[in-house]
């Protein structure tokens, strides 16, 4: 072999392996853990549409009820938007597929009737005093999770949980 035909060889050889890695790094077969946001946001939808279904109950507490549903969907929108910052958006504006073990594989973490907003309200309606407990439990769990995380994770999870606190302990008073 000449000169020439090693260069060629060798340039082809090159080509090549930036050919497979391009090829093998356009697909994330890497399955990920769920996000611990991922509860919270699904938590906060529940309260939500408990919130709203307890108006039925309690007609009198109507405003506190709507801004309790109406704070408890930022708060979902919120973290949703985190976790969506998290696994990133193409040039595009498509987000990535990003399975997680709770989805299994060969599955996304698509939108769900709970992440979508479009959760279906409890029935029957839950009383005031089961929408507090949930709040308070809601408070709990956000507070912990804050614990565990940094950032600006940690100050919106403890800002959920103080909102919680006050949902609970104010509005439901």
């Amino acid at each position: 072999m000449d000169r020439r035909g090693m260069l060629r060889l060798a340039g082809g050889g090159a080509v090549g392996v930036l050919a497979l890695g391009a090829v093998t790094g356009c697909g994330d077969d890497k399955v990920y853990e769920p996000d611990p946001l991922a509860t919270q946001e699904i938590q906060a939808r529940t309260d939500a549409a408990a919130a709203t279904a307890a108006i039925a109950l309690a007609p009198q507490r109507h405003s506190a009820l709507t801004a309790i549903a109406t704070e408890r969907t930022a708060h979902a929108d919120a973290l949703k938007a985190e976790i969506d910052r998290l696994i990133g958006v193409y040039g595009d504006g498509t987000k990535p597929v990003h399975r997680t073990r709770e989805n299994g594989p060969g599955q996304s973490s698509g939108p769900s009737a709970v992440s979508s907003g479009t959760a279906i309200p409890p029935s029957p309606p839950p009383t005031v005093e089961a929408l507090r407990a949930q709040l308070t439990k809601s408070q709990q769990a956000a507070a912990d999770l804050a614990r565990g995380q940094s950032g600006y994770r940690a100050g919106l999870l403890a800002s959920i949980s103080a909102a919680c606190a006050v949902h609970a302990g104010v509005l439901l008073a």
